[in-house]
């Protein structure tokens, strides 16, 4: 199959590909708010019709879970061919705040080159875009590899239904590598494998002082106050130099080696430039005496991400709250285990809860850091296909962000996973007005179904 007809079938159903995108861009897919359940089940199926009318797959359909239900399918199986397991998600981020929007997030809106909503790039774009590469196989000439296709409903929640159903479907699970869409390119026009993703722990702090708010002209000056106590303890567990005051949480980490230390280097100048300017930033502050792209991928990190308690409402409630919560999440890098972290955090908040207050921090959900050989075999062939369809060698590079099946495929299933990043610094990913490159769209076409054939001429 010669490239020739890929991008001929691509440009002769473009428009129907940017339409059915925008169908399922319409479904507001919100994985944590339980009132979108039915919307989740409509995602679902969305994406099994387009499996089995689109690309021919009849072992299709949706897999009942503890949550939200997850797509499988899979093609005939020949035993000459090698097998690729293609993951994606059809869940995304809540929108608010709602006002920021330019657009309703649920109603696809083209601006210029971009198509603007929510889920635009994480991860329905890059979804359907494999989809779409399979589906033009099917028509030009049939599939060239076996596919097993796993998507989830909830990697913006935690990932629990697909990590059960990995663990207890292993054996079923076995294919020769893994293709994940959901990571980005460091530039426009430079293609970019991802080789290295960090771990996560998000987790909740809970801070309680008295058994109901207090009334602050009665206690104020000998009550406790959580919201207080929060703060004092979120400042004591990062200092203003960036550095994370967890004891024991550096000695985890794995070394660097030189060649990795020299790349990050080299990225890190034009990296802090483009994520500065995606941001509307000047600078970028973090961890003292490590280069941007070190901190934003190699190093771990502390943010807080929402803080819950006492009276916010118009006008004057003087109490002094119960309680107070902090959303927090650490990104962690290889060697830092979500379990040993944990406890770490746990023993260092306990320590710095002032007098009358108890603090609780709860796990929300965790997954480990992966790094992967750029030189594999199946990276270099999948940088080929990039190479191909832009013109230029691929930058490998590792990520800030978190996949946690990423790493399960790994010690699970033991499989290479190529990672193809088609998202931009300034698509706005979990912020209000995400969009994606339109090109992009139809480059990760290309570029999968390339990848595909290249994949499937190895045998």
């Amino acid at each position: 199959m010669s490239d020739s007809r890929i991008a001929s079938y691509v440009d002769a159903n473009a428009t129907r590909f940017l339409d059915e995108l925008k169908d399922l861009l319409r479904i507001p897919s919100i994985s944590t708010l339980p009132e979108h359940a039915q919307d989740m089940q409509r995602a679902g199926q969305f994406l099994v019709d387009q499996l089995q009318q689109r690309v021919g797959l009849a072992q299709s359909g949706l897999i009942a879970t503890a949550g939200h239900p997850l797509v499988y399918a899979e093609s005939a199986m020949d035993p000459a061919r090698p097998t690729v397991l293609i993951y994606g998600h059809y869940d995304v981020q809540p929108v608010d705040p709602i006002e920021l929007w330019h657009s309703p997030p649920f109603e696809p809106t083209i601006v210029g080159e971009r198509i603007r909503a929510r889920g635009a790039v994480d991860d329905k774009g890059p979804t359907m875009a494999v989809i779409k590469a399979l589906e033009t196989l099917h028509q030009t000439g049939g599939l060239p590899v076996n596919v097993r296709v796993l998507l989830e409903g909830e990697e913006e929640c935690g990932g629990a239904a697909i990590a059960a159903y990995v663990q207890s479907h292993a054996a079923e699970l076995h294919a020769d590598c893994a293709l994940v869409l959901d990571t980005g390119m460091i530039a426009p026009d430079q293609p970019t494998m991802t080789y290295g993703l960090r771990g996560i722990l998000y987790c909740e702090i809970i801070a309680t002082g008295a058994s109901h708010d207090l009334h602050s002209g009665v206690y104020g000056g000998i009550g406790p106050n959580p919201l207080q106590a929060l703060a004092w303890v979120l400042a004591d567990l990062k200092g203003r130099d960036g550095r994370i005051a967890i004891p024991g949480l550096y000695e985890q980490i794995r070394p660097l080696s030189a060649l990795e230390r020299a790349a990050l280097a080299r990225q890190s100048d034009d990296m802090a430039r483009r994520l500065a300017a995606a941001a509307g930033l000047s600078e970028l502050p973090g961890e003292t005496g490590y280069n941007v792209a070190e901190r934003a991928s190699a190093r771990p990190s502390f943010e807080v991400h929402g803080i819950r308690g006492g009276f916010t409402g118009e006008g004057v409630k003087t109490v002094i709250p119960a309680t107070a919560t902090a959303k927090v999440s650490l990104r962690l890098v290889p060697d830092q285990m979500p379990d040993t972290v944990l406890a770490q955090l746990q023993a260092r908040v306990r320590e710095l809860a002032p007098p009358a207050v108890t603090m609780e921090v709860r796990l929300i959900h965790g997954g480990d850091a992966i790094v992967f050989s750029p030189d594999a075999p199946i990276l270099r062939a999948a940088a080929t296909a990039l190479e191909e369809e832009f013109g230029r060698p691929a930058e490998f590079v590792r990520e800030g962000g978190s996949i946690p099946v990423v790493a399960l495929f790994d010690s699970l299933l033991h499989l290479p996973v190529v990672m193809l990043g088609f998202s931009l610094p300034d698509d706005s990913v979990h912020a209000p007005n995400e969009s994606f490159f339109v090109p992009n769209y139809y480059a990760a076409i290309r570029s999968v179904a390339g990848f595909l054939s290249n994949l499937g001429r190895t045998r």
